[in-house]
Parts: C-alpha cells; structure tokens; sequence
C-alpha cells in the first residue's frame, strides 16, 4: 500500500517557476520546496528574485535564481539549458509570469497588448518548448499554466489580459493532448482576485484608492475574501504531485466562489 503521508512529496524533483520573485509565484516556489522540490526561480528582477531564493534556503528549502525574460526564446533556451546541465532534468513546470493592463481595446496602445500578450501566453508557449524535451527525457512530469477566472469569462477595461487568459487555458488543452504519451500531464489553475503587487497595481492602473479597491474585489464571493498567494499554491501543489497523476487537461478555478 503506498504511503498517503507522502504522496505529496517532491523530493528530487526540479521544478520551474516563472514570474517567482513575488506574489503567486514565490508562494508556490516557497511551497514546493517546503514539500521537498529543488525549486529554480526565473524573473526579470534580479534583486527581488535573489532575495526570494534566499529566503526559501534559509528557511531549509532548496531554490536557486536564475535571470530570465519569458518573453525571449533565447533567454528560455538558455534559462532551460542551464537548469539541465545544472540538475540534470525538469520535472515540474509553473508558467506563472504575467502582466495586465487596465483598459479596453479602445484605451490600450499596441505596444500594451504585445506586452499582456508576450508575458501571459508567448512566455507560456516559449518555456513549454524549450522544457518539455528536458522533461521527457526524464519520463515525464507536471506543467501548471497560470489562467485566470477572466479567462472564463469576460473583464472590464482588461481586454488583452482577458484574451491572453482565455489563450492560457486553450494552450494547456491542447498541451496535454500532445503531450500525454510522453507521461506530461498540463493543467490550468485560474485564479480569483488575489492578494499580489499584481492586483495592487491594478488600483494604481484604475486611480483608485488601494484599500477600497481591494475591500470591493472581494466583495460579492462565497467565501467574502480576497484569496492569498497560498491559496493558489496549494493547488499548484497538487497538480504538480502525484496525488493528481491522473489529472491532465483540467482547469481549475481558485476564486473563494467568485465563477460559483
């Protein structure tokens, strides 16, 4: 009989996270150490990306930084590249990193729509590439692609970050149709409104007063909160661990019953 205890260990696997110097992505990357994985942060900023990987192993967690513009094929081969010759194998994929601009497409100028754009979903695209070989190689392993519940549905003034989403949760089915023989299993998890300099920025974007923008973000849920970093991490934890290996092609809301 296996051991429940342990089925969600990660130990000696190598996960990815991207976007992992703050936020969603630096709570899953605190999480899958904190269950075992040798976790590689990837983000833009170097000073916030070094401090979060520090963090992880003082607090007795493996995690190592590595500088990378998701948006860059040549920055993903060679992030990826590393990491194999660095570790040896790719087992755990998070394409976490996005962006959002809050405006309509009347509103966004060209170079913001690229942006959402490149960062929510050619970043997506660009890392699978480069990884999945790795991780076939390896026997297989998890991808967890961020979404979000606005790509399920339609947002005001967040056009492109709406139609990026709804990209996300397209690409993550047909990735795991292509990838299943290779015992890759792909999935989505779509956050709701979550406490992260993500949404905080929001305010700035929208000129609203930070904390009544947050009180009405919450508003209107089952569970009356905005969720936390954590919250999204514990079902990226999941997803990437054997107590879902037979979950792939799924998308899964976390949003306290905001879609409900």
């Amino acid at each position: 009989m296996n051991n429940s205890a342990n089925i969600l260990r990660l130990d000696s696997r190598v996960a990815i996270v991207t976007g992992g110097a703050s936020g969603i992505g630096y709570a899953t990357a605190e999480m899958l150490a904190e269950f075992g994985a040798n976790v590689m942060l990837l983000d833009i900023n170097e000073q916030l990306g070094e401090q979060a990987a520090a963090k992880i192993r003082e607090n007795g967690g493996q995690a190592k930084f590595y500088r990378c513009n998701v948006t860059s094929g040549e920055d993903c081969q060679q992030v990826v590249d590393q990491i194999k010759s660095d570790f040896g194998r790719i087992d755990i994929l998070f394409n976490n990193a996005g962006v959002i601009r809050r405006k309509t497409v009347v509103e966004l100028e060209e170079k913001d729509w690229d942006l959402v754009m490149d960062v929510s979903l050619k970043g997506a695209y660009l890392l699978s590439k480069y990884a999945i070989p790795v991780m076939a190689a390896g026997g297989g392993g998890s991808i967890v692609n961020t979404g979000s519940g606005w790509g399920l549905k339609g947002g005001d003034q967040a056009a492109a970050y709406c139609a990026a989403k709804a990209g996300v949760v397209n690409l993550t089915k047909a990735m795991a149709i292509d990838h299943g023989p290779q015992n890759i299993r792909v999935n989505c998890v779509c956050p709701g409104d979550t406490d992260t300099p993500l949404l905080r920025d929001e305010a700035k974007q929208l000129g609203k007063e930070e904390k009544s923008f947050l009180v009405s973000s919450a508003s209107g849920r089952p569970l009356e909160r905005l969720g936390t970093p954590r919250d999204i991490a514990g079902t990226v934890l999941f997803l990437a661990s054997d107590l879902s290996s037979w979950v792939t092609g799924s998308v899964v809301v976390v949003d306290g019953g905001g879609l409900a």
